[in-house]
């Protein structure tokens, strides 16, 4: 990692006081108790869980899952695929749709011992893993996307392409399942319309398994998730794993869609007021989309949060402001519902939580790290400092 002169490095940073704005942080004690959460209702439902490493793209975070013991993961590039693998994660299942291009990294981590799944949805694909497993000697596990929800990829579990794509898999030795997700699980407002999001995802799912069973071809992994259906799940009878990723941070969709609340997000973006228009009712500050990304997932939610809500650095909701505009590296800070605009100077530094967690740490080359069950006479104190391992 590179610190531009001047600059404040992360080993220098002693309070959220000190870093240079804007940086991303990430409070310990939250993230433990999201992770905490989900494993013990994983367990109660009798089913692994594959936490899903696109949203943090840390192994420092990942370590937090299995006490720094490497568990199975998923992973959305594979980049992220091979950086894991580098830190000892030997159980990785890539999902997003494969093509023929990446397959040589995929059998290269093969042969490093490293057991990757991947993911297809059509006879076409699974046709060119066929091949290229043939030609390589070696099986590529291989789970077929079906389709819940019409959210995205996959196909339907009456689809008559099914049997046909799992046929072609196991003649070459590489069917290794089937894999949903609920995607349309994020516009289900109410905790029930997440219970049934999340039934119809088990039993889209176990429908397809029971298929491909009953065309004489085996069924080893049953993989389900989202975040909103892993917490409102009942009943996973019929599913080996479950898959989230969002919930180790998670953000103010989540906290709209009440899978958690506003103080369960983990992780937020601390800027500085840089100017103000009175006249306007707008504080600016140094952190624009580039700081926060351009998600504005609540937007389709009852409470339109902006950017993102706006709190002081020891993480306290400062009322009714909110981050409702950004361009590049600055963002504007306004009153809402006739909230008194707070009178914050230049030099003022503020958290903000965001909309998507994900998208926000995308944005960011790693996590300052603090930790809320610990006091601070000033700002809070910062514990060390979490390189991401993938995307910037």
């Amino acid at each position: 990692m590179n610190i531009p002169a001047g600059a404040t490095s992360p080993d220098t940073a002693r309070t959220l006081a000190d870093p240079d704005t804007p940086f991303a942080v990430v409070d310990v004690r939250k993230t433990r108790r999201n992770i905490e959460r989900l494993a013990a209702r994983a367990g109660r439902l009798g089913v692994a869980l594959r936490p899903h490493v696109k949203t943090a793209k840390s192994l420092d975070v990942a370590g937090l899952l299995h006490d720094d013991t490497p568990c199975p993961v998923t992973v959305s590039t594979l980049a992220e695929a091979e950086a894991f693998a580098d830190g000892g994660y030997t159980d990785i299942t890539y999902a997003v749709g494969i093509d023929p291009h990446k397959l040589p990294r995929v059998l290269a981590l093969l042969r490093r011992g490293v057991t990757l799944r991947i993911l297809l949805d059509s006879t076409e694909q699974a046709a060119f893993v066929a091949e290229a497993s043939r030609q390589a000697g070696l099986p590529l596990p291989t789970q077929i996307e079906i389709d819940c929800d019409g959210h995205r990829g996959g196909v339907k579990p009456d689809a008559t392409a099914l049997p046909e794509i799992g046929r072609i898999l196991h003649d070459a030795g590489c069917l290794d399942g089937v894999l949903t997700h609920a995607g349309e699980s994020y516009f289900a407002h109410t905790a029930e319309e997440q219970r049934l999001a999340a039934k119809n995802e088990r039993d889209t799912a176990v429908a397809a398994a029971e298929r491909l069973r009953a065309a004489g071809l085996p069924v080893a992994t049953v993989s389900v998730g989202s975040t909103p259906t892993a917490h409102a799940a009942d009943d996973l009878t019929g599913v080996t794993e479950l898959r989230a990723g969002n919930y180790v941070f998670f953000d103010l969709v989540m906290a709209g869609l009440g899978v958690c609340h506003i103080e369960d997000l983990a992780l937020s973006v601390v800027v500085t007021v840089v100017g103000h228009r009175p006249e306007r009712g707008w504080i600016i500050t140094d952190g624009g989309w580039m700081a926060m990304s351009r998600d504005r997932g609540t937007a389709v939610q009852a409470q339109d949060q902006g950017y993102g809500l706006v709190t002081d650095l020891d993480g306290n909701l400062v009322p009714g402001l909110v981050m409702t505009a950004a361009s590049q590296e600055h963002g504007t800070l306004t009153a809402r519902d006739g909230a008194h605009l707070p009178d914050l100077p230049v030099g003022t530094r503020l958290r903000i939580l965001p909309n998507h967690a994900c998208a926000t740490a995308a944005q960011h080359h790693g996590y300052h790290v603090i930790d809320s069950t610990r006091t601070a006479s000033t700002a809070p104190a910062i514990q060390t400092f979490w390189e991401r391992v993938t995307g910037w």
